[in-house]
């Protein structure tokens, strides 16, 4: 018996990497899978169907239940046509997981609009259509589901050279964290991924020494055990996934000038003295690179 035995779950970009570790424990759960891929390059160009059809056959190989999916996410019919594959191969859907995404690094200086659009579209947009489509679907069969969208410390932390996928994924997070509200009083989960794996989007940034400690499979069973029953009251968190370590990551408050409400508005310059007094004690911008 597996932990999601009679599931029914949508992967996007799952013809390598992240989703296709995401994909392959998810059907040893027990959950049968729909496996998209446009099956692009990593920049987002081309199309093929071979990336999608390999996860399926190793997934039925298994003894699985697989189908295969290449529409791109940043194509509304397409995305909702991924949703439909759901249903017409397996009569429902209880689990999107919104992995797809390229990359267009540059650093802002270099930066073209067509970077920023296709990155944007890709991740934003893509993230939008399909879980919208997949939310869409959960609440007409009325039983719940798990929505689970994939962000990044480029987004949540910042990053050198990564302003659109930085903005992007910084998006993918406040959208997830709004739709979680929403989502609760119909049973639907929503949680954000922040991952740090090797795949091909990280395969020339990751250091070499960090690549054998990153695989993609060990981040894959927080995920799928954040689409079990167990997990049902999980929901609205941001989910820091490096090898083996599992963290949340979570805002925190720091004053740094106050007085009395009753008084007037600060004087500029005053102002200034009180944050600049309290700089020493500031949080770190990027508490993972320690500055």
């Amino acid at each position: 018996m597996g932990m999601l035995d009679g599931k029914v779950a949508l992967v996007t970009g799952a013809g390598g990497g992240l989703g296709r570790t995401h994909a392959l424990l998810l059907a040893a759960e027990g959950a049968a899978v729909v496996v998209n891929d446009l099956g692009g390059a990593r920049d987002g160009t081309g199309a093929g169907t071979s990336m999608a059809d390999g996860v399926v056959q190793e997934i039925r190989d298994a003894g699985g239940q697989a189908v295969a999916d290449y529409g791109s996410v940043a194509n509304k019919a397409d995305a909702e046509g991924m949703v439909q594959t759901a249903v017409d191969s397996f009569g429902r859907l209880d689990i999107c997981i919104c992995n797809a995404g390229i990359l267009r690094d540059k650093s802002f200086k270099n930066m073209t609009d067509d970077m920023w659009e296709v990155v944007n579209d890709v991740h934003l947009r893509g993230t939008y259509y399909s879980a919208k489509a997949a939310y869409d679907r959960m609440l007409e069969q009325g039983e719940g589901g798990r929505i689970i969208v994939t962000s990044s410390t480029s987004g949540l932390l910042g990053n050198f050279g990564q302003t659109n996928y930085g903005a992007a994924k910084a998006g993918i997070a406040g959208f997830a964290r709004c739709l979680y509200l929403e989502g609760a009083r119909y049973g639907v989960t929503v949680n954000i991924l922040a991952p740090t794996a090797l795949s091909r989007l990280t395969e020339d940034i990751l250091p070499e020494q960090a690549k054998d400690a990153v695989p993609p499979e060990k981040v894959s069973p927080t995920v799928v055990w954040l689409c079990t029953d167990d997990a049902k009251d999980v929901t609205g968190r941001t989910w820091l996934l490096t090898g083996n370590r599992v963290s949340l990551l979570s805002w925190q408050v720091n004053p740094v000038a106050q007085k009395d409400e009753a008084d007037g508005p600060w004087d500029v310059e005053e102002l200034g003295e009180a944050i600049l007094e309290s700089k020493d004690n500031w949080p770190p911008i990027n508490p993972m690179r320690g500055i």
